[in-house]
Parts: C-alpha cells; structure tokens; sequence
C-alpha cells in the first residue's frame, strides 16, 4: 500500500500526505511561478499545494515572482519595486524559460507576471504556499486573501520573520521561519531539549544547508511528535524523493511535479495524474 494512507491531524490544509508541492509551478519545465505554470501543474500533474513568492509594485499590488527584479525571468529589467502593474504586464514571463532541449518554447506566448489576485481566482480550489519575499508586501497578501475568503487554503511563510510582521493575526496556516527552522534543528538533536515547540503549523525545509544536514529521520521523528508536518525543499531527483518519503516526510517541494507524480504513484499507491495516464495504461 505505500504512504498515500496517512494524513498527519492538525489544520486540513496539511492533511493528506504525502503532498505534491509544485515549487514554483514546477520551473524545470514551466516558466516559473507563472498562471501557465501553475496550470500545468495542477491539471496535468496533480499538484495538491502551488508554492509561490511575492513583491510588491511601486503601486501597491502582490504580484507573483521570486526575484527583486524582472530581469532573470522577463524580457524586461527593474525592481519589481519601481515598477508598475501595468508596466509589468507588458513583459513576456516566458522570455528567459528554455526547455530540455534549450528551446525557448514559451517565448512570446503571452505569458505574464501575475497578480496574487488572478492566482487566487484561478486556483479556486488549490492549496497555496505564499512566501513573502519583503517586509513591504506582508499586509497586502493578507489583505487580498482575506478579500477572497481564502485564509484556509494560503499559507503564509517567510524566510524571516521580519518580513511578515504585517501578516500578524492571519487566521489562516503559518509556514516556520528560518529562526524556527534553525531552534527546532538544534534543540531536537537533545535529550532534554523536547518542550520547544515551533510558532509555526508545518515545518518547510531543505534537507541539507551550507553543508549542515537538516533533515534525518529523527528531524521528522521529532516533528511529528509534536504534530507537526515536515515538507521538504527543493528535491527533483527520483532517488531522493523517495528516500525522503519513506523517512516519514509529509510533502516534496519540487521543481520537477512530472517526476514526483510518477515517484508518487508508482511507489506510494497515488492515483495516476492526468499526465501520466497515457504511459501507464
């Protein structure tokens, strides 16, 4: 039967695992963190969670995309911060993506930046893991999902804790900090440590960081204990995701939903995704 049995109690925006997260949208085969992307990723692979980033523009709109500026993504250049939301739907979000094959085959489709409006909109029914990438855009996420009554299914987490200061009191489920990350690491590890208990609903980390492990067995042991979740940052290698999974994790965060998909259903009992039903069948 595998893992697809056990979901872990607490808020149901974590249940269910193990949870395909598409990182980004899945940026090793999509433009990233792009409506497009996160379509793909959802009707093709199944993704149960869409993890995304957000800035905010010089006219005060969250708009998805990972980096301070549009360079690395876009055809254009700037801070997001400088920029209008009219002036960053002109860009082409597709412009920089390059496939397997080193085509560029979303250049000139029409692919934009969007708002966290249109996610919300969009994905009406989807889990979303929403970091804020500046202390500036905290209290506007939170307005808009409060706007679309979407608290139960947005996550809001942050590498810092300074950077979402203005989403203090959101009702809805609170990713762990690196300052969260960093304690439950270190005091996990002691005999005598076990009282802490992170200010957090799920802990989302990479497995290793700057040559230090982060996530053993005995990491997600420790967690779970406490009740809570443990999804793990960013694994595209087959070998490792299952690795992963069989040590307990509850989600992989992924740049790869394709891979994790078949990993998924193959190995731990998931139905087949619409995208691998052909080539299963």
């Amino acid at each position: 039967m595998g893992l697809w049995s056990g979901p872990r109690p607490g808020r149901p925006y974590l249940a269910g695992a193990p949870v395909l997260i598409a990182h980004r949208g899945g940026s090793r085969i999509v433009p990233e963190n792009t409506l497009e992307g996160f379509r793909q990723a959802v009707e093709v692979w199944d993704a149960d969670m869409l993890e995304m980033d957000a800035h905010l523009t010089r006219d005060g709109v969250p708009v998805i995309i990972h980096d301070a500026t549009v360079d690395r993504t876009t055809d254009g250049t700037g801070a997001v911060a400088e920029l209008r939301l009219a002036e960053l739907r002109e860009l082409d979000a597709g412009y920089r993506f390059v496939d397997s094959d080193g085509d560029a085959t979303y250049r000139g489709r029409g692919v934009r930046i969007p708002s966290i409006d249109e996610i919300l909109e969009a994905f009406p029914g989807v889990w979303i893991n929403l970091e804020c990438k500046t202390a500036a855009v905290a209290a506007p996420v939170v307005e808009v999902v409060r706007r679309h009554r979407a608290e139960a299914r947005v996550l809001i987490a942050a590498e810092y804790e300074r950077w979402r200061r203005g989403a203090l009191g959101y009702e809805g489920p609170w990713g762990a900090s690196r300052h969260h990350i960093y304690l439950f690491r270190v005091l996990s590890g002691l005999p005598h440590a076990a009282g802490y208990t992170p200010g957090a609903d799920v802990l989302q980390v990479p497995e290793r960081w700057k040559g230090w492990q982060i996530v053993t067995p005995r990491f997600i042991e420790q967690a779970h204990r406490k009740n809570i979740p443990v999804q793990v940052w960013t694994v595209d290698d087959p070998d490792d995701m299952v690795r992963l999974l069989e040590w307990g994790a509850d989600g992989i965060q992924t740049d790869r939903p394709d891979i994790l998909a078949r990993v998924l259903h193959e190995r731990f009992g998931r139905p087949a995704a619409p995208g691998l039903q052909g080539a299963v069948a």
